[in-house]
């Protein structure tokens, strides 16, 4: 294992004021978010939009990483560069999505258990010959009655661990991210609770596996109420709760934490990070990697015209990266949305 590269592109992936897109949606989300805008799901569409967003000018500026598909880092853009070599050649880490999907966890109804670590090894070695720089692992928690189950939990983060050991054995730097899921009518109080029962689950699983947390990152939710929740949480709350949730679950040599966006709106998710980095205080970075926070207007843009308006659906995709970096400094504020160019 090397030590000092896995630190160092660590490092990278949560410089100052920078984050992650995350444009490793599979065949089948890209399936429902293409059908949401009329766009034919095929091959050549989805790489047609995905150079759309990985071709955009100046994203490098607020950018540090991208997250692939398994298809993505195998296409090329029209220019016939390989998109990671594309991404590379502008200071863009390119990363990849390893995991196998959420599958129904045995017993356990209700419940999900992320597959994919048969084969790993090799697939890793593969994606560094592409030039993946780091890597991503999902798992869902879900609140509801009785449930999320400690067998749920660490069946989860079990997968996790040994996932993140095989990632830093071969190069790559892990996220691992424990996905509580914020659908349903949950306090933020429950969140809270499930929240930092996943992450100590994860760190003492990582620990075990002797995963270098120096070389990792994880990718964490929110701590917020659920969207049927009767009341809803506010920036200020939800920054205070997440940041009060890492400190109590989180080792202080993590290399960095960013958030997914877990289904919320654009500028909410943007207020969210800004609230937490507001507070400071914590010792790693926080950052975003999101996919629908950022990519919403992108997809609506160029679904109007999958060719006349790339140039439109890449100025929203900077502009929201940038409101998403202003907001990892604690820099954000609302009436920046004014500037919007769509």
């Amino acid at each position: 294992m090397n030590t000092e590269l896995l630190k160092k592109t660590a490092s990278e992936v949560v410089a100052k004021g920078k984050g992650i897109i995350a444009a490793d949606e599979s065949s089948g989300t890209c399936q429902k978010r293409f059908d949401s805008v009329g766009v034919e799901c095929n091959e050549e569409n989805r790489r047609l939009y995905r150079q759309t967003i990985l071709s955009a000018p100046d994203l490098e500026k607020y950018v540090s990483g991208i997250i692939l598909f398994d298809e993505t880092i195998r296409q090329k853009n029209d220019a016939g560069e390989r998109f990671p070599d594309a991404l590379a050649a502008r200071g863009i880490l390119p990363g990849i999505k390893v995991d196998g999907g959420a599958k129904e966890l045995a017993l356990h109804e209700g419940e999900k258990v992320t597959e994919g670590l048969d084969g790993l090894r090799e697939r890793l070695a593969e994606y560094v010959t592409f030039g993946a720089k780091f890597a991503k692992w999902r798992s869902v928690i879900t609140i509801g009655a009785n449930i999320p189950s400690e067998a749920c939990i660490h069946a989860n983060a079990h997968a996790m661990a040994r996932y993140a050991a095989l990632c830093q054995e071969a190069g790559i730097v892990p996220i691992v991210e424990p996905e509580v899921i914020i659908d349903g009518d949950h306090s933020i109080e429950r969140c809270y609770e499930v929240t930092v029962a996943a992450l100590k689950d994860t760190f003492n699983e990582l620990k075990e596996q002797d995963v270098m947390l120096e070389g990792a990152i994880l990718k964490a939710s929110m701590v917020i109420a659920g969207k049927k929740a009767a009341a809803q949480s506010s920036p200020e709350q939800v920054g205070a709760e997440t940041v009060k949730a890492l400190l109590e679950s989180v080792p202080k040599n993590l290399a960095g934490v960013v958030f997914l966006s877990g289904g919320q709106g654009d500028e909410q998710a943007t207020a969210n990070l800004n609230a937490m980095n507001l507070i400071g205080g914590t010792p790693w970075p926080l950052t975003f990697s999101y996919s629908r926070a950022i990519q919403n207007p992108v997809l609506k843009i160029w679904a109007q015209d999958t060719k006349g308006n790339v140039g439109k659906a890449q100025d929203a995709l900077v502009f929201r990266s940038k409101m998403n970096s202003l907001a990892s400094e604690g820099k954000y504020t609302a009436e920046m949305e004014n500037e919007r160019p769509y």
